[in-house]
């Protein structure tokens, strides 16, 4: 009993991993989740904390936390080239991917620095024909016709308009960044796509999960595997799809107090996850067409595109929960899904308040003329 508190000070901590790490080979190890510690009853103060905490334990009132087996946990390990594994290694491309992105923004604004309005014309600054005109301007290349006839493709059907955008005044702080920016792109670019294929090689244990979650509606290749390797592929350590949601913080909090609900803020979760999820949720979001895209068009018109985001993640998680726990693939319900659904529930409102006024319902579809 004497060695319970400096464990119990070590796992309370943040450096309780290494801990649980050491010990679990040979000791069942419980995480309980501080919260759940609070809400059980009991006199627990600093001195009698370990005793009491051991006492819950003997009579089965703590309930563990969430913590992945030895396999999942080795996936979210970076330790060396070597060991390169899948959680990690996901969560590093996501790192660089947000890393990129602001280098193309830093991009964009030295080329509007330098009045040029070569984003207004090309969608992609960084394609074939971008990546060429912007070499053309490292190499001190200045005419605006001349370095408009380097298009391909469908941007050479806007050569009067690219024209226009390359005419500029490019100085020689502008080629100095212009040629920071693009070595630190293809650097960025090399790393994404070593990491992909070290990713793919490490992908084994969750190839079928991220097939399966490839059906849904806007989660590519990419997404999949991130979510895969955020809540790896089994689920019956989750009891529900509502403890994957709490889990992961997509879900309304419920913090009471006296019998009234303070507050519904979602909690912190994984913030991993939430992310993820959120990508995908705004993607679907500038989609038509599906039960996804017709679920958050509905939540924004009542409550603002940013909770229909959030509620829009925690219906992904949902689905991902039954889809990996059922083996099943997405099966799409239609962008008419609500509209029927409004209907059925319509009529039977009608049909009750009828029959209450004691009158006797039967219904027919109306002839089509």
């Amino acid at each position: 009993m004497k060695a319970l508190p400096t464990i119990y000070n070590i796992v309370g901590s943040v450096y309780w991993r290494p801990v649980f790490n050491l010990l679990e080979a040979d000791h069942d190890l419980l995480l309980v989740n501080a919260a759940h510690m609070k809400a059980v009853p009991g006199h627990k103060t600093d001195v009698k904390d370990a005793q009491w905490i051991a006492d819950l334990l003997r009579h089965g009132l703590l309930r563990a936390s969430f913590i992945p087996p030895q396999p999942v946990r080795e996936l979210r390990e970076l330790t060396g080239y070597r060991q390169a594994l899948l959680h990690e290694l996901t969560r590093y491309r996501q790192a660089l991917l947000h890393e990129r992105t602001q280098q193309v923004t830093r991009l964009h604004k030295l080329l509007e620095t330098a009045t040029l309005k070569l984003g207004a014309v090309a969608t992609d600054i960084l394609g074939k024909s971008g990546r060429d005109l912007l070499e053309a301007l490292l190499a001190g290349e200045a005419d605006p016709g001349a370095l408009a006839e380097l298009a391909r493709g469908r941007l050479r059907a806007k050569l009067p308009e690219l024209r226009a955008a390359l005419d500029g005044r490019v100085q020689d702080q502008h080629r100095l960044l212009l040629r920071h920016l693009l070595v630190h792109l293809d650097f960025l670019e090399a790393q994404l796509s070593e990491l992909t294929g070290e990713i793919e090689a490490t992908l084994a244990p969750l190839a079928e999960a991220a097939q399966l979650l490839e059906t849904i509606p806007c989660i590519g290749h990419t997404a999949a595997t991130a979510i895969g390797a955020e809540i790896g592929a089994d689920m019956s350590r989750f009891p529900s799809a509502k403890h994957l949601a709490s889990w992961a913080g997509v879900c309304p909090g419920n913090k009471q107090s006296g019998g009234k609900r303070l507050s519904g803020q979602t909690t912190h979760g994984s913030p991993w996850l939430r992310a993820i999820l959120g990508e995908v949720a705004w993607s679907i979001a500038h989609t038509s067409g599906t039960y996804l895209a017709a679920h958050y068009h509905r939540l924004a018109r009542r409550c603002g595109k940013r909770k229909a985001i959030v509620a829009v993640s925690h219906t992904l998680l949902v689905i991902v929960y039954h889809m990996l726990r059922d083996r099943r693939p997405y099966q799409e319900l239609g962008p008419d899904y609500f509209e029927h659904l409004d209907a059925t529930r319509l009529q039977q409102r009608y049909v009750r308040g009828l029959e209450q006024l004691g009158y006797t319902v039967s219904l027919s579809p109306a002839a089509v003329a």
